[in-house]
């Protein structure tokens, strides 16, 4: 009857729910698996006086989603050329860079200038805020580059970003009125 049937639906419904949500964990173990930077004999090599300085060497790197890494070395070791290469300024001399699947030997410099706009963020060790602008206007100063520009909810993406940093208050203070510690 009516009843009886309702009942093997319902066992129907579930065993295909279950089987979604099987297919979407083992997904998800998949992705969780990929690393978000990965870099495969990455090597960088610049002349210098006229003759070849290698300044990375056979780079092999896999950095997962949500992890925290400090890059560290001596002066000259080459952090600084890695973490350029990693954001797509400059194209290594040989390997390849991945972020988050995304070849970034694959794109032009258009496409490399599109990628770090919407996905690479910067933290310098001092300033690099225009002295003209407020805390929140120089906030938003790349989101008023990316293609397409500004976009409905930046101006509260943009306060909730100082707010993180302790400096909501003082969004419409120059760099100048700003500490730097």
């Amino acid at each position: 009857g009516p009843l009886q049937r309702h009942s093997v639906t319902s066992t129907t419904a579930t065993a295909t729910a279950l089987t979604a949500l099987t297919a979407l964990t083992a997904l998800l173990s998949i992705f969780r698996l990929m690393p978000i930077i990965l870099t495969e004999h990455l090597t960088q090599t610049y002349l210098s006086a006229g003759r070849p300085l290698t300044v990375l060497r056979d780079i092999n790197l896999a950095i997962e989603a949500q992890r925290l890494v400090a890059v560290v070395g001596p002066s000259g070791s080459g952090k600084t050329t890695l973490l350029g290469l990693l954001a797509g300024l400059d194209r290594p001399t040989q390997g390849t860079v991945r972020i988050d699947g995304q070849d970034l030997g694959a794109l032009d410099e258009d496409g490399r200038a599109a990628f770090r706009a919407e996905r690479v963020g910067f933290v310098f060790q001092t300033f690099q805020l225009l002295p003209t602008l407020t805390a929140l206007e120089n906030v938003l100063v790349p989101l008023e580059l990316r293609p397409g520009g500004r976009a409905d909810g930046d101006l509260e993406r943009a306060r909730q970003l100082l707010a993180r940093v302790g400096l909501v208050d003082r969004e419409h203070h120059y760099p100048v009125q700003l500490s730097g510690g």
